[in-house]
């Protein structure tokens, strides 16, 4: 049923845990099958780039659900937010070397979680950037 692979990510998830502090959070759920996902990131600046320098998940669901999770922090962590961005349920199924047709949607809500993540990380970042220019316009 699961390939060798999805029950490596399963049994022994890579980037598991809570993050502290985190730039961006993304929490997803299936309320059909309860699986729900939340991933954190913190990002950092590089060469004009950002860049997903960690990466963490928790998520409470299946096995294939944990694998996904896993297999989404792996193909993000040092990624830049755009390539990141564009990780497809596909991109992560193929890097699991397949799930179960009825476990497609666990690589839904893990791509859909660090697309969460990383808008949320992009508005918080516009929140900071918008404080510190009326910051300097006030003169303090």
């Amino acid at each position: 049923m699961y390939s060798n692979l999805v029950l490596k990510h399963f049994t022994k998830p890579k980037n598991q845990g809570r993050m502290k502090n985190p730039d961006g959070v993304g929490t997803v759920g299936n309320p059909t099958c309860g699986d729900i996902m939340t991933v954190y990131i913190k990002v950092k600046k590089k060469n004009d780039k950002e860049i997903i320098s960690d990466i963490k998940f928790e998520t409470l669901g299946c096995a294939a659900a944990i694998a996904t999770s896993s297999m989404v922090t792996q193909m993000a962590k040092g990624k830049n937010l755009d390539a990141a961005s564009e990780i497809t349920r596909s991109d992560i199924a193929e890097g699991l070397e397949g799930l179960p047709p009825a476990k497609m949607h666990c690589s839904n809500l893990a791509a859909d979680a660090l697309k969460r993540a990383i808008e949320d990380y992009r508005i918080r970042d516009l929140k900071k950037n918008k404080t510190s220019t009326k910051t300097k316009k006030m003169g303090k």
